[in-house]
């Protein structure tokens, strides 16, 4: 499901809006161990565009 995630986002990170979308039901459907992997390839990955974002989408999928 990691690598299923992770070309999800790539296809759809030319949109804000979509983007967050996806890392959301990404967040939620991989594993709990490959959530800090999703988040590492993510802040690599897009974190100079939505570094905020992602960061903003982990720390709520983590409280809840």
């Amino acid at each position: 499901m990691l690598e299923f995630s992770k070309n999800i986002l790539e296809k759809v990170s030319f949109d804000r809006q979509l983007f967050y979308k996806e890392l959301v039901k990404a967040a939620r459907w991989v594993k709990p161990d490959e959530k800090l992997l999703l988040k590492a390839w993510c802040l690599a990955t897009f974190g100079h565009v939505y570094g905020d974002l992602i960061r903003d989408v982990f720390n709520n999928i983590s409280r809840s």
